[in-house]
């Protein structure tokens, strides 16, 4: 079914291609899927650990060179087409569309590292909700620089791939992410789970059994612009943590260094304030519980898992203070109805979507419990999908 649907993704965008740019050969394809995050928010730019999963939503990229130093890059979602030189490719317009930032900074980013660049023509094409929480910017990314390997034939294995992609988000789109939507787009891997150590990179997949339950995400439409909100913010008032933190222990590097049953944390209470306190506790309490999530899924234990999903959203909302009230009432719902075991906030936050972890009885029970009621309160509807867990990156 997910092979069948791929085939027929990559055809239509093919042929609207060949609308848009003439039909030829030479057309590389890739794709990359957007992702959930099962736990582990807001510890990948603290040099912590996450537990993302790949989902069957996917950006594609069909690419092709041009005879000419032109790019020209159309998006089929949009309907919108953006151009430029290839040798300007490092003057930002503020502009021009929005999703074209992504692929004109990954441009950018392997300009950067010493490849050459020529001309292209390009169109991208995907069902990564926008605006979720599901990092359809790193699904983009990644795919971008997929097809354009095939393309233009340069060496980069998957973690550098990665580390290229995010750099091209934090410092030329402007959001100071960290490496786990990029890492998971390129390396995650069906029917798992992916633990990552955001700081040297080690990773290993953990598998999902769920046995009868499933994994629901839903969509607020809530949006959320990363680059707008308070997320640099949250990022700035960790690092002012860890300033205080130094004084104590100067050879800390991270929170991730923070032991979460030790006293270091509370004696730099005073020192950071308390905003910034709430903020550290938050991101030390999170890696523990990764952790701990991690033993609980090698164990088959869905209990516990669900338990720590619930714990991280509550910090999330009280400690980091990322969620919002439509997200709120999200997981307060879906953690009313028999058979949930955890929901939480996922993403970036101030809005996007949440994960949820419940029977398939649960989820048949989703429309009347959740969706009914959301939509009676806030007004719009929300959007659900019970995930089947894909694979990474995809040339073609």
């Amino acid at each position: 079914m997910q092979e069948t649907s791929r085939i027929r993704r990559s055809a239509a965008l093919r042929a609207r291609f060949g609308a848009v740019f003439g039909s030829g050969p030479g057309v590389a394809l890739a794709s990359a899927p957007g992702r959930v995050n099962l736990i582990g928010e807001h510890t990948d730019y603290n040099d912590g650990f996450v537990l993302p999963t790949p989902i069957d939503r996917r950006i594609e990229v069909a690419a092709r060179r041009r005879a000419d130093e032109q790019v020209v890059i159309h998006s089929v979602d949009f309907d919108e087409t953006v151009r430029f030189e290839v040798g300007a490719v490092e003057e930002r317009d503020s502009a021009r569309p929005g999703w074209s930032d992504y692929p004109r900074a990954v441009l950018w980013a392997l300009g950067a590292r010493g490849v050459p660049l020529t001309g292209l023509e390009m169109a991208v094409a995907g069902d990564v909700p926008l605006g979720a929480g599901l990092s359809s910017s790193a699904a983009l990314e990644v795919a971008t620089a997929l097809a354009l390997q095939t393309l233009w034939g340069f060496e980069l294995d998957g973690p550098a791939m990665a580390c290229l992609c995010r750099r091209a988000e934090n410092d030329y789109v402007g959001v100071r992410c960290g490496i786990m939507d990029q890492f998971v787009a390129r390396m995650g891997r069906e029917g798992h789970a992916l633990l990552l150590d955001c700081r040297s990179l080690e990773h290993r997949q953990v598998p999902l059994a769920l046995g009868r339950h499933c994994l629901l995400v839903c969509n607020s439409r809530v949006k959320h612009s990363l680059v707008d909100s308070a997320y640099n913010e949250r990022r700035r008032q960790c690092e002012k943590g860890v300033e205080a933190l130094k004084a104590l222990d100067p050879t800390l590097r991270a929170l991730r260094d923070v032991a979460p049953a030790g006293a270091l944390l509370e004696t730099a209470r005073p020192q950071m304030g308390e905003v910034v306190y709430r903020r550290c506790r938050h991101v030390v309490s999170e890696n523990a519980r990764v952790s701990a999530s991690v033993v609980a899924l090698e164990r088959g234990d869905l209990v516990t898992f669900g338990a720590l999903m619930n714990a991280s959203h509550d910090s999330l909302r009280d400690d980091y203070e990322v969620s919002c009230p439509e997200i709120d009432l999200l997981v307060d719902l879906a953690r009313a109805l028999p058979g949930t075991l955890g929901a939480r906030i996922t993403g970036g936050g101030f809005g996007g979507s949440t994960v949820n972890l419940m029977s398939e009885e649960a989820a048949q029970g989703f429309v009347e419990g959740v969706v009914v009621p959301f939509e009676r309160e806030v007004g719009h509807r929300p959007e659900f999908l019970v995930l089947r867990l894909t694979s990474g990156r995809r040339q073609c």
